[in-house]
């Protein structure tokens, strides 16, 4: 295996973003069956929203919140990703209606995977006590 130089990674990378563009983010609170793959994920989320627009993505995680999947359409295809924590849970809300979507923001999202609260980001960015 070869090792790829700084300059043609960023390269990749920047094409790779270029693919997978994100617009908007949405919690899907139902939990599902992490076997699932991207046709039954892309039911999930037709039954619920209506439709699966381009360059939206959609997160699920199981009843345990151990493990998440994302569901992208990119306009020509849809892209299923996923991720585990080595040790601890998503935090993935509970106290809603199951069928229910949310919208979230990129800090949300990127506290999100990697195990943050990211409910409580607004008041986390501001000091009130020392």
């Amino acid at each position: 295996m070869a090792a790829l130089g700084g300059s043609r990674l960023r390269s990749m990378a920047s094409r790779g973003a270029a693919v997978i563009r994100i617009d908007a983010l949405w919690l899907c609170t139902k939990p599902v069956d992490m076997r699932s793959g991207a046709d039954r994920l892309l039911a999930q989320v037709v039954h619920a929203l209506g439709s699966a627009n381009a360059h939206h993505g959609y997160m699920f995680a199981n009843a345990r919140a151990t493990r998440v999947k994302m569901l992208v359409h990119d306009g020509f295809g849809v892209w299923c990703a996923a991720r585990r924590l080595n040790v601890g849970r998503f935090v993935w809300p509970r106290e809603i209606d199951a069928t229910e979507s949310i919208a979230l923001t990129q800090a949300q999202f990127d506290a999100l995977v990697v195990g943050l609260p990211w409910q409580r980001l607004p008041e986390m960015s501001v000091i009130t006590r020392l």
